[in-house]
């Protein structure tokens, strides 16, 4: 099969050609299929063995957390939240471009979505996995998790709905159940597939348990669309409310430099922005390696990154704002603490930060750059390195100066910190790596949908 583009814009439709080249639906099924039929190569192993030495030194970590304690940390007084929430923090942002891609495109018909939804959605599940590691070893006693879920206890007691880390138990819970849900019941047509071309007993069974008896029957399909349709609606709120309630961490505190309004919004923008540098930071490499150039074409990749210069402007427009609202609101504290941010000891954290999030998405202005894999991937990279920062710089600067100077410290990090946080990465990249093995990481009966052959009034010329 030729992979060639042999038109952009589609005879049949009139707009421009979301899958290029002439597939047919058996081609479709067949280069989706391959990744998870074909012998891996060595690379893929390489690739998994160095992921998955990386979740082991996670397991050391959080092991040896347990055995010595928080004391392991660079935590300190006044610093007592430190690289644990940032994590957590961008961790949850990274899972909501998975969200973002599949319900609320979805809602608003944007047929380009569909060759890069399942692999944002099976993201958003792997990133929300790593981010719940943090608050549970951040607690203090992760003997006694159980205490944050409304069930009764040894103690005769509720949860303190009141704290923000209740409200983060339940937003991101909650969260990732609706996404695992969503994610799942859009497999569902292609692992029936799967089953059917299975050629060993082991994964025809394993395929068909999971493919719950679908046959593509009428009715079959009608359930499936209301369903999916209804699953839409519900996951498309939690792209607002997740990050909102996460940001309420540090809004309705009265610590300078987190007691702002303006963080619900600027969260949500942030999470999207981050989310969509790490899909294209997959996309890039996923298409190359598994020769999907043709299904997951510069289209896709010019169109996240308009989406990725928008919420980037937002963000630039959001950190301009805060230092605004610091002057103009004549708090002399919250001044401080925003010129401390600029100016201070930390400095080099916030003007790397401000380089990568507001400067470096300033590129995709041009098409050229849109839809050059190389700098869109270097893009990527730094604008995630950016979010990150964005996150200390939250955390640790508003915490290390205090309200009394005579309270204030710097923060280190020590090995542990480093090691945690590899190790998420590591099992982000495991659970990735053993993904696009053993699922299709592209949606087939979803972008079937978009070709011209499956239009209702198409006849063949």
């Amino acid at each position: 099969m030729a992979h060639a583009v042999v038109a952009d814009i589609d005879p049949i439709q009139g707009r421009t050609a979301l899958i290029e080249g002439e597939p047919s639906f058996h081609d479709i099924t067949e280069v989706v299929s391959a990744p998870v039929e074909w012998k891996p190569p060595l690379g893929w192993y390489i690739f998994l063995g160095a992921s998955m030495a990386l979740t082991s030194l996670l397991g050391v970590s959080i092991g040896w957390l347990f055995w010595e304690g928080t004391g392991i940390w660079g935590n300190n007084i006044p610093i007592a939240w430190a690289w644990p929430i940032v994590n957590f923090v961008f961790w949850v942002g990274i899972g909501h471009a998975g969200t973002l891609i599949s319900a609320v495109l979805f809602l608003f018909r944007q047929k380009w979505r569909t060759s890069i939804n399942r692999a944002a959605e099976a993201m958003t599940l792997f990133a929300v996995a790593c981010a719940l590691i943090f608050p549970g070893i951040h607690i203090g006693r992760p003997w006694l998790p159980y205490w944050m879920m409304p069930i009764p206890n040894q103690m005769g007691m509720w949860p303190q709905f009141r704290s923000p880390l209740m409200w983060d138990v339940f937003a991101v819970s909650i969260y990732g159940t609706v996404s695992l849900v969503f994610w799942y019941v859009g497999l569902i047509p292609d692992l029936a597939t799967m089953r059917d071309r299975s050629t060993t007993k082991i994964r025809r069974l394993a395929y068909g348990f999971f493919a719950l008896g679908w046959r593509g029957s009428f009715r079959q399909w009608l359930h499936y669309e209301k369903a999916y349709l209804m699953l839409a609606g519900l996951a498309t709120p939690l792209v607002l409310s997740v990050h909102s309630v996460v940001s309420f961490d540090f809004a309705v505190s009265q610590l300078p430099g987190w007691h702002t309004t303006i963080f619900p919004p600027y969260f949500v923008a942030g999470a999207i922005f981050s989310g969509l540098a790490m899909v294209i930071t997959l996309m890039v490499i996923c298409r190359k390696v598994f020769k999907m150039e043709h299904i997951i074409n510069l289209l896709h990749f010019d169109r996240m990154a308009k989406l990725i210069l928008l919420t980037g402007t937002l963000v630039g427009f959001a950190y301009s704002m805060e230092f605004f609202i610091a002057w103009y609101g004549g708090n002399t504290y919250e001044l401080f603490a925003f010129t401390n941010r600029a100016g201070g000891p930390f400095a080099w954290a916030y003007w790397t930060m401000i380089f990568c999030n507001v400067v470096t998405p300033q590129i995709f202005w041009w098409k050229k750059a849109r839809t050059h894999m190389g700098i869109l991937f270097v893009a990527s990279i730094f604008i995630n390195i950016g979010m990150w920062f964005e996150r200390f710089v939250i955390v640790v600067t508003s915490l290390h100066a205090d309200f009394l100077p005579s309270s204030w410290d710097y923060y280190r990090p020590t090995f542990w910190d480093f090691a945690t946080f590899a190790g998420s990465f590591g099992l982000f990249f495991t659970l990735f790596t053993l993904f696009v093995r053993f699922l299709p990481m592209v949606a087939m009966a979803e972008v079937k949908s978009v070709l011209p052959q499956a239009h209702v009034h198409n006849r063949p010329e």
